[in-house]
């Protein structure tokens, strides 16, 4: 059987500078969150979970412009949940993009009643479930930009990030290696491309003019 050879994702890029700028925003957001910040849930055994000021923070740093829009609350069985739409302002391109999230928290009920009883749910417990359903979905929502959230605390067999586009200085000191050793074998027109790219720092062609020079 023959060998495929294909092609690399960074050869898939329409824009490698940007997709480097990605890669550096989801070190970011992939990093462990601060273990002073985990903790244990108080009704599920074993779960771990990220306060909902601490993400909130998060994403006051991170992003600074985001907006939680509520687009469905209902009751569920014996509980509350909320549907949200986490807007965020992309700190790469300036644009406005979004994650949904969902929550839902069960009703209180009066002491030895039955969940399912509504005629003895608590006067203030939808004034408290909605809010924290609320609140869990905006967790939810959040978990999606990566571990910084809140989002393996509780998988197993996890894989860490790693960034896999390399940095634009270490491509232009590639460029800068190949173009000395093979200055000579290219024409007038071509050396004054390369090293307009080289002075200019101009990264959106990094990526062509390293294939260019590879072929020599």
């Amino acid at each position: 059987m023959s060998k495929v050879n294909l092609p690399k994702i960074q050869d898939l890029e329409a824009n490698p500078a940007e997709a480097f700028k990605y890669d550096q925003l989801k070190q970011i957001t992939n990093h462990p969150p601060n273990q002073a910040w985990v903790k244990a849930h108080p009704f599920a055994r074993g779960v771990q979970y990220l306060p909902i000021d601490k993400v909130e923070f998060l994403l006051d740093r991170i992003f600074q412009q985001w907006r939680a829009e509520v687009k469905e609350y209902k009751q569920l069985f014996n509980s509350v949940t909320c549907c949200i739409r986490l807007h965020y302002k992309d700190p790469v391109t300036g644009d406005w993009n979004y994650h949904d999230g969902v929550g839902a928290v069960g009703i209180q009920t009066d002491k030895g009643k039955a969940a399912s009883d509504l005629t003895a749910v608590k006067q203030d417990a939808v004034m408290k479930a909605l809010p924290a359903a609320k609140s869990y979905a905006i967790k939810d929502a959040a978990e999606h930009f990566g571990a910084l959230f809140g989002r393996d605390l509780n998988r197993k067999d996890t894989l860490a990030f790693q960034a896999s586009r390399k940095g634009m200085d270490s491509k232009l000191a590639r460029i800068k290696e190949l173009y000395d050793q093979h200055q000579d074998a290219l024409n007038a027109q071509d050396v004054e491309h390369i090293e307009r790219i080289i002075n200019n720092k101009e990264t959106s062609h990094y990526d062509s003019v390293l294939k260019e020079l590879q072929t020599l």
